[in-house]
């Protein structure tokens, strides 16, 4: 088993989208950036997806629960230069929640909200866990 994608239900898909695409710098898997499905696919094959909550909610037969008041995601991003990149994305309009934090000497990370309110972990590897030297994430 692997992971395809992580799927956001998002009420606002054209704001939501343009935020991952224009502030965030993920790329589109295809041009067109439309209702009431889009996918981004980072260089690492990966995948985040956003669906549109009142299409998926009728797809599926009005089983979604209304209302976003807890935390229902947490997309991980990782970035070659953490400060770099927070310099760029709060020169595009993101706020930073928290962080820079150092978790076990390893990662370096910090912490932003979507426009719906989702949590993002963007982070910085230090060392790797196997002590290999670290991968580029881009």
């Amino acid at each position: 088993m692997h992971l395809t994608q992580i799927r956001l239900i998002v009420s606002d898909f054209t704001g939501t989208a343009a935020y991952y695409r224009e502030v965030i710098g993920l790329r589109p898997q295809f041009d067109t950036v439309a209702p009431p499905y889009v996918a981004f696919e980072p260089e690492h094959g990966s995948a985040l997806s956003l669906h549109d909550r009142a299409d998926l909610d009728a797809v599926l037969g009005g089983v979604l629960r209304p209302g976003s008041g807890a935390d229902s995601a947490l997309i991980v991003l990782r970035v070659d230069d953490l400060d770099r990149y927070l310099t760029e994305v709060t020169g595009r309009g993101a706020e930073i929640c928290t962080g820079p934090v150092v978790f076990g000497g390893r990662i370096r990370s910090a912490y932003l909200r979507d426009p719906e309110g989702n949590l993002l972990e963007i982070q910085q590897w230090l060392v790797t866990r196997s002590g290999e030297p670290v991968p580029p994430a881009s």
